[in-house]
């Protein structure tokens, strides 16, 4: 089940910011209120925001300090912001988008187009993170099957890996090729391949790295 997100408005025109908590309150967001960068920072101590919507020209501190105030802050870094201003040369966009906005858009502006970007910018927060889950588990599995091979299993692993026949591993590691074709037998068992072939591909296919690579 979605839990609900809330939203921080910033900005010091009073009919803007009341006419569009009504509507995206309407949408099934919480939302709360700042007329300057200064409230915001308070309200933001007590109620973290899931996304800001900032304007930019305001008195004391604008946008463009916001943005720069939440980047640094661990804490605070990673939470996405909308620019909805009146400001729309193409010179402060780029600014924008490089001190690390999500979006951009002009007043006036259509609700609806805004909406839609920031459940856009909330996809794309899910994919990464969707993303990020999976790959942290790829590392987790793939460093579990690492730590499972011994050393000496290991060692025919990297040989095998540059092509290196039964006879040549075993001169290259003192052994016999009795003993060479035990590990790989135990190395296909492992990783549940039928041939080197097999086991080589998995290697590559999983991207597989020994500590150092």
């Amino acid at each position: 089940m979605a839990y609900i997100k809330r939203l921080l408005i910033v900005d010091d025109d009073s009919n803007l910011t009341q006419m569009l908590a009504k509507y995206l309150l309407s949408e099934g967001f919480i939302v709360d209120i700042a007329n300057d960068v200064y409230s915001a920072l308070v309200l933001i101590k007590y109620n973290r925001p899931h996304l800001i919507i900032s304007d930019i020209i305001m008195a004391r501190l604008n946008g463009y300090d916001f943005i720069k105030v939440l980047k640094k802050d661990k804490n605070l870094c990673m939470i996405p912001v909308i620019f909805l201003t009146a400001k729309g040369m193409t010179k402060d966009r780029i600014k924008g988008y490089k001190l690390g906005c999500h979006a951009y858009i002009a007043k006036p502006f259509d609700p609806k187009e805004l909406l839609s970007i920031i459940f856009n910018v909330f996809n794309q927060f899910k994919l990464a993170y969707e993303y990020n889950k999976y790959y942290i588990n790829q590392v987790y599995q793939n460093n579990k099957f690492l730590t499972s091979l011994t050393s000496r299993e290991k060692s025919v692993l990297s040989l095998l890996m540059i092509g290196h026949t039964n006879k040549e591993i075993g001169y290259s590691l003192n052994i016999s090729i009795r003993n060479v074709e035990k590990n790989v037998s135990r190395l296909l068992y492992k990783t549940g391949t039928r041939n080197r072939t097999e086991l080589l591909k998995f290697f590559v296919d999983n991207n597989l790295k020994f500590e150092g690579e």
